[in-house]
């Protein structure tokens, strides 16, 4: 029967592939574009520091700069949200869930002065 499935799904499967396969290439790339415009804001501010250009030049420069990199970045926020859920709850090695930091509870301690009744 699982290999009627597998079969059945196969074209499915394929999809799915291609579908991260796309997605992945367009990760990189946006990475890359976000290197390539970090570089041309440091270059951009070693033409300020020699004096290439003015200070005019050099703000309209750099607000179109960092104008299309939070536009990179507000696209990859979206990306990185969905990644997250998936790491919550993930068991931590040995079968037990990580620790959220909270303390435990006080469930079956008995404080001073209190009377426990046993049925």
């Amino acid at each position: 029967m699982f290999l009627v499935d597998d079969i059945l799904l196969s074209p499915i499967h394929g999809v799915v592939w291609l579908g991260r396969q796309i997605q992945d290439a367009a990760e990189k790339e946006q990475a890359g574009e976000s290197d390539r415009i970090t570089a041309q804001l440091s270059e951009l501010y070693m033409k300020l520091e020699t004096g290439q250009i003015t200070e005019a030049e050099f703000d309209a420069q750099e607000k179109a700069l960092l104008d299309r990199l939070d536009r990179i970045q507000e696209t990859a926020a979206p990306i990185a949200a969905e990644e997250k859920p998936k790491q919550a709850g993930k068991k931590a090695p040995g079968g037990k869930k990580p620790s959220t930091g909270r303390a435990r509870s006080q469930r079956g301690k008995v404080h001073a002065g209190e009377t426990v009744n046993h049925f």
